[in-house]
């Protein structure tokens, strides 16, 4: 699981790590000053292999997405041009450029949040910038050929299909499953007006999506079939109040009113299991073999699945990542560092970095760090090993990177977005 932020490496002021909330988002880490020296020798002395870079023919303020299948990029809205989403194959090992594979035409009006590949298509997502509404547009990935358009942000199913989650406010949202090849809406559950929604499934597959009513009651569906599996009433006698729901694993935490607690139900029963106190809870990771519940307020605290029992905490932590039983926090001003999950020992310092998006859940996490000569340090963090591997330096980026080792996709300091092949 990767907890990572966009940073702007530019922006960095040297020795000084950016320190934010995390949400889908990564941070720089902790390092011990010997570290550092011994890393700033390193990427001033160690003689790399020369790199492929690759210009993407990007106009200016796009978008561009990395996939595995290669680069796509998406035009900025403009009033009197046509939008277009366009296709380019992934580059050869041998540096021959990109090669356009297909451009289509995207609506003019709304912000685009991803572009992804899933069963053959490429799936664009974007949101209405006047009513939040999202919308997907699916596209032949061989082609580029639009096989459908449809409302909602796309949630892939365990075993094939797609899920679109379709949330609005005014009560009239739901979410469907759509056939992929030819865009066939197959059902549609409705989302309940000022309710909360949350999913169930491994590796990115959904298998179950859940409700919890503003009535109290939680519905667990099958995503393939959209039938009502089970539910469970959680505020007994005549009340509404809006509560929270979130899955990890085979737990289902729900934040009751007053957000001053966290209650597990097991799954697939949704029998209660435990109260746990703990205030205005943001979101639940697993972490080795615990829960880690980061509150809203900042901090961490690390449960027993099982019993909700409080294993240890730390006001001051804010959670960067999680591989394994190792976690990655920053601590209170003084960068970050990784800890056990099972016991909050501090195992090791790595450095002040800044983490870059990454392609694949399970992919080595990449840490960017700005020199006092203005170049970029590009490493490899293992949490487990407890090291940061200097992989390249860079004689420069802005922003805006995502990586897929060796290929690393970022915005250059004066002109388009590159990608850059760096050493194995």
């Amino acid at each position: 699981m990767s907890i990572i932020e966009l940073g702007e490496v530019r922006d960095l002021p040297t020795g000084v790590p950016p320190v934010r909330r995390p949400r889908a988002a990564g941070r720089p880490l902790r390092s011990a000053a010997v570290l550092l020296l011994a890393l700033v020798v390193l990427a001033g002395a160690t003689p790399f292999p020369e790199r492929t870079v690759i210009v993407v023919p990007a106009p200016a303020a796009a978008t561009v997405y990395l996939a595995a299948e290669g680069v796509f990029v998406v035009d900025r809205p403009t009033p009197d041009e046509d939008r277009h989403l366009t296709a380019y194959a992934q580059p050869s090992p041998s540096g021959a450029g990109l090669r356009r594979r297909w451009q289509a035409s995207l609506p003019r009006q709304g912000d685009y949040l991803d572009v992804r590949v899933e069963r053959g298509l490429v799936l664009a997502m974007g949101v209405s910038a006047a009513d939040g509404v999202f919308q997907t547009t699916a596209f032949d990935a061989e082609t580029g050929q639009q096989r459908w358009q449809h409302p909602g942000a796309p949630q892939p199913i365990a075993g094939g299909g797609l899920l679109l989650s379709d949330p609005r406010e005014d009560g009239s949202g739901a979410i469907s499953r759509v056939e992929p090849e030819t865009g066939r809406m197959l059902w549609s559950v409705p989302v309940p007006e000022r309710g909360d929604n949350t999913y169930h499934g491994a590796y990115g597959r959904v298998d179950q999506f859940l409700f919890v009513q503003p009535t109290g009651e939680v519905q667990m569906y099958d995503a393939s079939t959209g039938v009502l599996l089970r539910s469970v009433d959680t505020l007994p006698g005549d009340r509404s109040a809006f509560q929270r729901v979130q899955v990890v694993d085979d737990l289902l935490l729900l934040v009751p009113p007053g957000a001053d607690r966290v209650v597990g139900y097991g799954l697939p029963g949704l029998e209660p299991r435990w109260t746990a106190e703990v205030p205005l809870m943001s979101y639940a990771t697993r972490c080795g073999d615990l829960l880690c519940v980061v509150p809203q307020n900042g901090g961490l605290q690390v449960l027993d699945p099982a019993t909700g029992l409080l294993r240890w905490s730390d006001p001051r932590d804010l959670l960067a990542d999680v591989r394994g039983d190792r976690l990655l926090v920053a601590g209170s001003g003084e960068g970050y560092a990784v800890r056990d999950a099972a016991t909050g020992q501090t195992r090791t310092e790595l450095g002040k970095w800044i983490l870059i998006p990454l392609l694949g859940r399970d992919d080595p996490l990449v840490g960017v760090r700005q020199t006092a000569g203005g170049r970029v340090v590009v490493a490899k963090l293992d949490l487990v090993a407890g090291r940061a591997q200097v992989i390249d330096v860079l004689p420069g980026l802005a922003s805006g990177c995502q990586a897929s080792l060796p290929v690393l996709l970022c915005q250059s300091l004066n002109g388009p977005p590159s990608l850059w092949r760096l050493r194995p």
